[in-house]
């Protein structure tokens, strides 16, 4: 073996004075210094979300006790509320672990990579506040943070598609496989949305409750339907990338699609059975999605190593919190189905006079 030349070995050996001063001496400060941006950045999002749910505050409520002084809890508006809320609350922890996860292995690069976590976060709080909330009436801070939550979901939606079409190849399969996923996103915007229609629904004039002037029943009906079919979706693609090489990989993208049409079927076939169907498929969706994280861990067990190497196998199995976002879509189905039923009954009550 040749012995490198004097000069060839000075090239190599450190400088005595030590790192030079052009050279980094910490390379993950580059990464720290995005997520402190990405952390004020986030921040700043929530404080305008804030500022324009006060300037669009609601205006007065229903009163929030009975005749004789006693606390109400609102009746049936206020249950399908707080339904909706811990609905929004599962999907928001789904997203939480999901994107730190996924974000976690990307090294959050990009500063607004931190947004979701803190969107997330705080629409769990918000919903986890709404669910034991039994005033009749919409909060501000919760309606500020859903509003975060859909603004967030609008803008990584946006920087996913940028990222896929960015790559080498365009908007193919091979980077709708391996590029960021463009229907995750969705999934905090979709937590906002559940949380503002449950604001809505408990806050309002006497009678039937509604969303942005429409029957709420039936705009929660579509809005659970449409999330379902939209998780399918992404279910789909990553699978046909897993090549479905075990048969239960088939569940997720067979039996949903048939719940959710079996809700929307309510919407021109109502009565007792087509929502009693309906709310049956619900529940097998919400089974599913807990049967499915079970799966997932399995998936994750398989990897070199198993648990024992969890460090490295979570971030590279099937992603563990993906599939509770049925459930939550499944509760709020369940809400949605709730919610007519009492409505129906209040509109019986009527009609005999009662």
């Amino acid at each position: 073996m040749a012995l490198l030349p004097l000069t060839a070995l000075d090239a190599v050996r450190p400088p005595p004075g030590g790192v030079p001063a052009g050279v980094a001496r910490d390379p993950l400060g580059a990464g720290r210094r995005g997520v402190r941006n990405g952390l004020l950045a986030g921040l700043g999002g929530v404080a305008a979300a804030a500022a324009l749910a006060w300037v669009l505050r609601p205006g007065p409520s229903r009163a929030a006790g009975t005749d004789d002084g006693a606390p109400d809890d609102g009746g049936s508006t206020v249950r399908a509320g707080r339904r909706l809320n811990r609905a929004a609350a599962l999907l928001g922890a789904s997203v939480l672990a999901d994107s730190a996860v996924e974000h976690y292995r990307g090294s959050f690069h990009n500063p607004a990579m931190i947004t979701p976590l803190l969107a997330s976060g705080a629409t769990i709080a918000a919903s986890l506040h709404g669910s034991l909330d039994r005033r009749p009436r919409a909060h501000r801070f919760r309606d500020a943070t859903y509003a975060a939550a859909a603004l967030t979901g609008i803008a990584g939606t946006a920087f996913h598609l940028c990222n896929v079409t960015r790559r080498p190849g365009g908007l193919s399969w091979l980077n709708l496989f391996y590029g960021a996923p463009i229907g995750a996103p969705a999934a905090i915007g979709l937590a906002g949305l559940l949380g503002f229609a449950a604001e809505r629904v408990r806050h309002g004039p006497d009678g039937p409750p509604s969303v942005a002037g429409l029957p709420a029943p039936q705009v929660l009906t579509v809005l659970s339907a449409a999330g379902i079919l939209g998780t399918v979706a992404e279910t789909a693609l990553l699978h046909f990338r897993g090549a479905y090489h075990n048969p239960a990989m088939y569940l997720p993208v067979t039996i949903p699609p048939a719940a959710a049409a079996v809700l929307l079927r309510t919407l021109w076939h109502d009565g007792p059975g087509p929502r009693r169907a309906a709310r049956l498929a619900m529940r097998a969706t919400a089974g599913l999605g807990l049967l499915g994280t079970g799966f997932h861990a399995f998936g994750v067990h398989r990897n070199m190593g198993g648990w024992g190497n969890w460090r490295q196998n979570i971030l590279n199995g099937p992603p563990l919190p993906a599939p509770p976002s049925y459930t939550a879509l499944a509760f709020a189905g369940l809400a949605a189905l709730a919610l007519r039923d009492e409505v129906a009954g209040s509109g019986r009550e009527q009609g005999d006079g009662r």
